[in-house]
Formats: C-alpha cells, sequence, structure tokens
C-alpha cells in the first residue's frame, strides 16, 4: 500500500504539484475579504468552482491557515498518484 507524505516545504509542495500538471487554486465561493479561502489543486480541464491563484497567494493562504499537504507519490500499483489533502498541522 502507498502512503501519503506530509510536507510543508513550499518547494516540496509545488513540485510535487507542478509534476502532476496540477495548477494552485482555491474554491472561488470560499475566497474572502482578506484573500483566503480553501485551497485545492486543479488538474487538467479547469473546474468551474475553482478558481486559480499565484502561488505566492497560495503559500500565503497555506501559511495563514496553518496547513500542510498529504501528498501520495505512488498509487499501490506504482503508478503516479494525485491523491492529496490539506491538514492542519
Amino acid at each position: 500500500m502507498s502512503e501519503a507524505n506530509r510536507l510543508t516545504d513550499h518547494d516540496d509542495i509545488r513540485a510535487w504539484a507542478e509534476a502532476r500538471g496540477a495548477r494552485p487554486s482555491r474554491v472561488a465561493s470560499t475566497a474572502d475579504a482578506d484573500g483566503g479561502g480553501v485551497l485545492r489543486f486543479d488538474f487538467g480541464d479547469k473546474e468551474e468552482a475553482l478558481e486559480e491563484i499565484s502561488w505566492d497567494d497560495f503559500f500565503r493562504i497555506f501559511e495563514d491557515s496553518d496547513l500542510a499537504l498529504l501528498a501520495q507519490d505512488q498509487t499501490s500499483g506504482g503508478e503516479t498518484s494525485r491523491f492529496s489533502k490539506f491538514v492542519q498541522r
């Protein structure tokens, strides 16, 4: 069984996402006046519910929310995994 790694380093998170063609995003309906919101990665075709944001904004929200990323490198079958989940540190 493949395990997820707990990531907090910005370079590691960005490298994981970019290797999978993911774009930093937030759920558009959760954006607030302070520029926060619920973070997600958008893979492939753009999802309408997601708003693409810059990596700087992404990591500002990430740090302000005191998050870590659980990210899986490979599936149990050995293929590249896109599993990720944002959790509290």
